[in-house]
C-alpha cells in the first residue's frame, strides 16, 4: 500500500495512479482500514461557511410553508397524507406526511430524508410509534417531484447549478429539509424535530442540521458529500463519479463544492448524532462518510454514536439482521435525545 497524505495525519490508502486512490479488490475500501478511517479528518470550512449557512436558515424561517394535504387512508397504524408545501424560492414540493399511530399526541417529528433518486412510499422503520412524520421528497427526484426545481438524477441532478454557491442543488435540497420541518411542525404542533437520512438524504443531513435548533438529534447513514478532498480522488458507482469528471473538467467547481461538504458542516452540529459508516462501499467511499462521524466527534457540544458496518450499498448475508439493530438504535438514541432535551430544558 502506497502512503497517502491528506494533511496530517498519514493515511494508508490503496495505489495511487495519477492522483486517483484505486480500489483494487473492487470491494470499496479503496485501501483503507478502520483506524486510517477514523483519521480521515474533515474539510477545514471556507471564508464566509457559517455565515452563508446561517443566512439561509433566516431566510428559510420566514418562509410560510402553507401545506395542503391530501388524505392516503392508513398505513402502519398511522393516518397518511400527501402533502405539497411551500419552499424557499416560492416552488411546491410534495412529500407524505403521517401521524403518530393510532393518533396519539406526537412527541416528536421525524423529517426522514431518502437516497439519491427520492422515494416511491413512506418507510417506518426506523419511526417510533409516538413520532409524527415528514418524508420530504428532494427537488427533482422520486415520482413526486421528478424534474421540479432541477433535472433528475438521469438528467443530471448532482451537477445542477453548481457553477454557483447560491444555486448549486446540494444547497438548495438541504434547505428544502429546514421547510419539511416546518411543513411538519405546521401540521403536528410545535414538538422537536429528530432528522433521519441515509446516503444523498445523510449528507445533506449533515449540511441543514447544524443550523436549525429545531432539530434535536439525527441518525445519518453511509453519509455522502463528505470529505471532497479525498472524494474527488476516489473512483466510485454513485452521483459523486459524475462530480469528479465534472471537477476534472471544470476546476472552479471546487471552490463551489467547498460550501457543501458534509464532513466541514458536520463541524458545527451541536447535538446528539449516530452516524452509521461502512468499511466498503462503492458508491459512497468509506472516507467520506468517516470524515463526517469524525466531524461530529469532535465538535464541540455535538455527541457521537458511531456504528461501523461491513458494507454499504450493496446486499450481504448478515445484513438484514444488521438493519434491525440499526432500526432499534435509531429508535434507542431518538429517546435519549429527547429525554435529553427534556433534562436541559429543566435544567437550563
Amino acid at each position: 500500500r502506497s502512503l497517502l497524505s491528506v494533511g496530517p495525519p498519514v493515511f494508508h490508502g490503496g495505489p495511487l495512479v495519477n492522483g486517483v486512490i484505486a480500489d483494487p479488490a473492487g470491494e470499496g475500501d479503496y485501501g483503507f482500514e478502520l483506524p486510517a478511517l477514523r483519521a480521515v479528518p474533515p474539510v477545514a470550512p471556507p471564508v464566509g461557511f457559517a455565515e452563508r449557512w446561517e443566512a439561509w436558515a433566516a431566510a428559510a424561517a420566514e418562509v410560510d410553508p402553507d401545506p395542503r394535504m391530501t388524505p392516503l387512508g392508513p398505513a402502519d397504524g398511522r393516518s397518511l397524507f400527501l402533502v405539497d408545501h411551500t419552499v424557499a424560492d416560492g416552488l411546491r414540493v410534495r412529500g407524505w406526511f403521517a401521524t403518530a399511530v393510532g393518533g396519539m399526541p406526537p412527541r416528536v417529528g421525524i423529517v426522514h430524508g431518502h437516497g439519491y433518486g427520492g422515494r416511491e412510499a413512506p418507510d417506518f422503520d426506523r419511526v417510533p410509534d409516538d413520532a409524527a412524520v415528514f418524508f420530504p421528497v428532494a427537488r427533482g427526484q422520486g415520482s413526486l417531484n421528478a424534474g421540479l426545481g432541477a433535472p433528475t438524477p438521469a438528467d443530471g441532478h448532482v451537477l445542477h447549478g453548481i457553477h454557483s454557491v447560491d444555486e448549486y442543488v446540494l444547497g438548495r435540497c438541504a434547505v428544502d429539509l429546514w421547510h419539511a420541518g416546518s411543513a411538519l411542525r405546521a401540521l403536528a404542533g410545535p414538538i422537536p424535530l429528530y432528522y433521519v437520512g441515509e446516503s444523498f438524504g445523510g449528507g445533506i443531513g449533515a449540511l441543514a442540521l447544524p443550523w436549525d435548533d429545531r432539530f434535536v438529534g439525527a441518525t445519518l447513514i453511509v453519509p455522502s458529500f463528505g470529505q471532497y478532498d479525498l472524494r474527488l480522488r476516489l473512483p466510485c458507482e454513485g452521483s459523486g463519479e459524475r462530480v469528479r469528471a465534472h471537477v476534472g473538467a471544470h476546476p472552479a467547481a471546487r471552490e463551489v463544492l467547498r460550501f457543501f461538504d458534509a464532513s466541514t458542516a458536520a463541524t458545527f452540529v451541536r447535538v446528539p448524532v449516530r452516524v452509521e459508516c461502512a468499511l466498503r462501499d462503492r458508491h459512497v467511499p468509506p472516507p467520506g462518510q468517516f470524515a463526517v462521524a469524525n466531524a461530529i466527534d469532535e465538535a464541540t457540544g455535538a455527541e457521537l454514536e458511531l456504528d461501523v458496518q461491513p458494507y454499504g450499498h450493496r446486499e450481504y448475508r448478515g445484513l438484514d439482521a444488521v438493519r434491525s439493530r440499526a432500526f432499534a438504535a435509531t429508535h434507542a438514541h431518538i429517546n435519549r435525545v429527547l429525554s435529553r432535551a427534556s433534562a436541559e430544558k429543566e435544567n437550563p
